[in-house]
């Protein structure tokens, strides 16, 4: 099973929901990628995903032009349509779907507020994505 996850600058959500599927299976084949890629994953989805065990510190965002010659059994797009629009993938693709969260990055406050908001789209995540798991891919 080949997933790509995708959103605009691959550096939060769409590496969060990566982190996720791996733990959940790691015979998936999961990845994310961005139409306009960050040039590091945010420290504070390092972080929160830390606190959950699943480490992000080695991954790094991608461009989705590097993906456009395979081929996906799933491509699920994170973005939030309220606040902008999800990038398009027109390389192949079986099953196409939106599963949208707001952008953590975006957050405004203290330390610790910032940090309650990537939590709570964390496990915003994590839920959705397992009952993606549960009801799409396990057996």
């Amino acid at each position: 099973m080949k997933i790509l996850i995708l959103c605009t600058g691959n550096s939060c959500r769409s590496q969060m929901a990566e982190g996720f599927l791996k733990s959940f299976n790691d015979k998936l084949e999961v990845f994310s990628a961005g139409t306009e890629p960050a040039d590091e994953v945010h420290p504070k989805a390092i972080q929160v995903m830390q606190e959950l065990s699943i480490d992000l510190s080695k991954n790094k965002p991608q461009q989705v032009d590097e993906f456009l010659n395979d081929s996906f059994d799933y491509l699920i797009t994170v973005c939030d349509d309220a606040n902008e629009s999800c990038p398009a993938f027109f390389g192949k693709v079986k099953n196409r779907l939106h599963i949208g969260f707001e952008d953590p990055a975006k957050a405004e406050g203290n330390e610790v507020e910032v940090l309650q908001v990537f939590r709570k789209v964390r496990d915003q995540i994590k839920e959705k994505f397992y009952e993606f798991y549960k009801n799409n891919i396990q057996s």
